[in-house]
């Protein structure tokens, strides 16, 4: 069984000093969330029916919504807003201001030598300064492009984000039709608050699975990655 730590402003720091490399990782990313459920596809113009008509808005709202998963618990979520309070989008500058003002004070619950963090190759994520300032938290133990440790490109799949926790909570949160954003926010916190630790250990099992899997095929294409650490 896998020990959980705990994420809470008031609770001991977490220490995971006996557990394997996978166990102590950060896995981070980003996710939209459209008011009316609306899906991006590759093939948008292809319908079952083509004499059906679909009707829907041209610019869908929409809100922007980070979180760090671990054997541990879940940091967040966190929503993209402006000093406005308005829902925006993702771009270097919020990112930096994120994990400074939202992520970064929350590992203080934490032994943070114990962590490492990881993140995809988005051009919002690898700026230097934000580089930088991952560096100055995790030090060497920084999974990302323009980081110490190299996160392969197209490998999203193989994050717990996006195999498990952004469809497990879109599954969910449009359960009772939210009709504002506000609705919708209430709702993706509730779901996510909802996460219980065995389920959590699960997705982490899981992705050892997926990490076998790929050793075991010839010519993988990610030999620097989580297997040398």
């Amino acid at each position: 069984m896998i020990k959980q730590g705990v994420d809470s402003s008031n609770g001991p720091k977490t220490r995971l000093p006996l557990f394997p490399i996978f166990i102590r990782i950060l896995f981070s990313d980003e996710a939209h969330f459209w008011l009316n459920g609306y899906q991006q596809t590759k093939l948008p113009h292809l319908k079952a029916n083509p004499q059906v008509y679909v009707e829907t808005p041209l610019h869908p709202e929409k809100l922007t919504v980070w979180c760090a998963l671990w054997a541990g618990g879940i940091i967040g979520p966190y929503f993209f807003k402006n000093d406005e309070g308005h829902n925006v989008t993702v771009d270097g500058n919020r990112y930096r201001a994120m994990n400074t003002n939202f992520f970064i004070p929350k590992l203080n619950n934490h032994d943070v030598q114990e962590l490492w963090f990881q993140q995809d190759g988005a051009t919002c994520h690898t700026a230097r300064a934000t580089i930088d300032l991952l560096k100055d938290t995790f030090g060497e133990r920084l999974i990302s492009r323009f980081g110490p440790v190299n996160w392969p490109p197209r490998s999203c799949d193989l994050t717990p984000l996006d195999y498990f926790l952004w469809g497990y909570v879109k599954s969910l949160v449009y359960a009772d039709k939210p009709q504002t954003l506000d609705h919708l926010e209430d709702n993706i916190r509730r779901v996510i608050a909802d996460i219980r630790p065995q389920m959590l250990e699960k997705v982490i099992e899981n992705w050892t699975s997926r990490l076998d899997y790929i050793r075991a095929r010839r010519g993988s294409p990610m030999p620097e990655i989580i297997f040398k650490m």
